[in-house]
């Protein structure tokens, strides 16, 4: 027991000077540290040691903190505390910052110059901020802005020997039985400076009277000369020497809402950040790493992000209008309601992707990997998918109007309600695709692979089928009107109740093929083959029948023109059913 007094003791010495023993909370909680981690102890006598200085720790830190704050907000040079934004606003540029700098910058690292603000830390500090009198907003930001400004061009740290204040406070904390390196108090000082300043820029940005006083940049603000901004990749870069994704566990929360304009970020890591309605409009993360990354409402509109890694991110709601995505991994992503308008996304990886409601309008998806991805209700019309992989994905109620998804792979995906009108789908493998009432209006699908497609109830007025086979495929009550299907093999599909009145089927292979109640008048049916088709009840006057095999074809209850041309037809002797009227008028009795 004395052993253990003494040790607090101890501590009560290095880290209070002053405080009265009896201050210190009786209970202890590892939960309740302020920083972490607080560099490495060298002597740890036992666990009850430690978490009594974890407690006194946060207990001392938070208002020691606080207390620095107000200070800093306190014009100096003689100049009470009462003077107000709009007086200081009068003031020489830099006037209250010069006589108090010194002092403040060596607070600055021995306050946070120990390790990384824990968030509950920075929470306490914001909402004294918002609901204290003693801090000023502007006057704090401006003076941490200053600081961070030449921690980023290394002014501390390259100072000489007297002078160098990260060499002071690891003197210090030595001195204290703290063992942490020169370069672990630079970067937790200056990340968590960095800190500060993001939240005070998203707290002034929620409000009129600020967001035009306090508007941060991270990275440096850009300008007509430096069109790239890199000042923050070079700080990613600083803090991950000690430890790859060190920049992204200690700051990755913090930057949502943040201003990273222009910035540059090519190769950073980023794992598991979050850019939550943050402006990276215009910036450069081209082979990042952004495995994980919250972009939910983020602005990345011309943001170039080709080759970089974005496998479960959240980009829900993100605009990326303009982006580069050519090359981009986005497998397993979350892309519902984004906005991808005119965006590159060529040979981009998509699949087990959320596209859902996503507007796709005009994008490059030239051999974009989209299998089993989530598209339904998404704009894609005018978009290109030369070649892309949507094996499986789900289409329904999606627009795809006037793109072009030739030779693209769209084996068993979900196109049901679907719009493509006007849409190039020649060449395109539609093996067991569900195109169940789509709408193709004029759209092309000349040598399409459409085996085992399912298109009933479809809509393809207009439509190309040159050098199609539609064999047993189902087009049952589909609108077939005026659509071309020349030469196009039909044999054993299900056309039962199909709309095909006005169209084109010279040499159209219907062999065996169900015609059932079928409308099939005004038709050109020159030269098809029918033989064996079920047209019972199907509707061909009018048709144009030279040429047209009917052999052991099924004409039961068939309707035909009163001035309907059979010259030329044949197998009519062996087609069976025959309306006794037709037998009359053909003399086939």
């Amino acid at each position: 027991m004395s052993t253990y007094l003494s040790q607090v003791w101890q501590m009560l010495r290095n880290y209070v000077r002053g405080t009265r023993l009896q201050e210190m909370p009786k209970t202890t909680s590892p939960e309740t540290e302020a920083v972490l981690p607080l560099g490495k102890n060298i002597k740890e006598p036992d666990k009850s040691v430690k978490l009594a200085q974890n407690n006194l720790q946060e207990y001392l830190y938070s208002p020691r903190l606080q207390k620095s704050l107000e200070k800093w907000t306190i014009p100096k040079n003689g100049l009470t505390s009462q003077i107000d934004d709009r007086t200081l606003g009068t003031l020489p540029t830099g006037f209250c910052f010069r006589v108090c700098d010194r002092q403040m910058h060596e607070e600055i690292y021995d306050l946070l110059g120990n390790g990384a603000l824990k968030p509950e830390i920075v929470k306490q500090l914001m909402e004294l901020v918002v609901t204290g009198q003693k801090i000023r907003p502007k006057l704090l930001f401006g003076r941490l802005e200053d600081f961070y400004r030449r921690w980023c061009q290394g002014e501390f740290i390259d100072e000489t020997p007297d002078d160098n204040l990260p060499q002071k406070t690891k003197l210090k904390l030595a001195a204290q039985n703290i063992a942490i390196g020169l370069r672990q108090v630079d970067i937790y000082t200056g990340l968590n400076v960095l800190i500060l300043l993001l939240e005070l820029h998203r707290y002034a940005q929620g409000r009129d009277e600020l967001k035009q006083k306090i508007t941060f940049y991270p990275s440096a603000q850009p300008n007509t000369d430096n069109f790239f901004t890199s000042q923050l990749l070079r700080i990613i870069n600083y803090s991950d020497a000690l430890e790859i994704g060190n920049f992204s566990t200690i700051v990755g929360q913090f930057l949502k809402g943040g201003n990273f304009r222009n910035a540059y970020l090519g190769d950073a890591n980023l794992t598991g950040a979050d850019f939550s309605g943050a402006d990276l409009s215009l910036a450069y993360l081209g082979d990042a790493n952004l495995t994980g990354v919250n972009f939910s409402c983020a602005n990345l509109s011309g943001a170039n992000l080709g080759d970089a890694n974005l496998s479960g991110a959240n980009l829900s709601g993100v605009n990326l209008s303009g982006a580069d995505l050519s090359s981009t991994n986005l497998s397993g992503a979350n892309l519902s309601c984004a906005n991808l308008n005119r965006a590159d996304l060529n040979r981009a990886d998509l699949s087990n992707t959320n596209l859902s409601r996503a507007d796709l309008s005009h994008a490059d998806l030239n051999r974009a990997d989209l299998s089993s991805t989530n598209l339904s209700h998404a704009d894609l019309s005018n978009a290109i998918l030369f070649g892309a992989n949507l094996s499986e994905a789900n289409l329904n109620s999606v627009s795809l109007s006037h793109a072009d998804l030739c030779r693209a792979d769209l084996s068993g995906a979900d196109l049901s309600h679907a719009i493509l009108n006007g849409t190039n789908l020649s060449d395109t493998i539609l093996f067991s695709t569900n195109l169940s009432d789509a709408i193709l209006v004029a759209a092309d699908l000349s040598y399409a692979k459409l085996n085992g497609a399912k298109l009933n109830n479809a809509r393809l007025n207009g439509a190309m089928f040159l050098g199609a086979d539609l064999s047993g495929v189902d087009l049952s009550r589909v609108i077939l009107n005026e659509a071309d299907l020349s030469g196009v093999i039909l044999n054993d599909a299900d056309l039962s109740g199909a709309d095909l009145s006005d169209a084109i089927l010279f040499g159209t292979d219907f062999s065996y093929a169900n015609l059932n109640s079928a409308n099939l008048s005004g038709s050109n049916l020159s030269g098809a083959i029918l033989n064996g088709a079920d047209l019972s009840h199907s509707n061909l006057s009018y048709a144009i029948l030279g040429g047209a095999d009917l052999s052991d074809a099924n004409l039961e209850e068939m309707i035909w023109g009163k001035k309907q041309q059979w010259e030329g037809v044949r197998g009519l002797e062996t087609a069976v059913n025959i309306p006794e009227a037709l037998k009359e008028e053909l003399g086939l009795n």
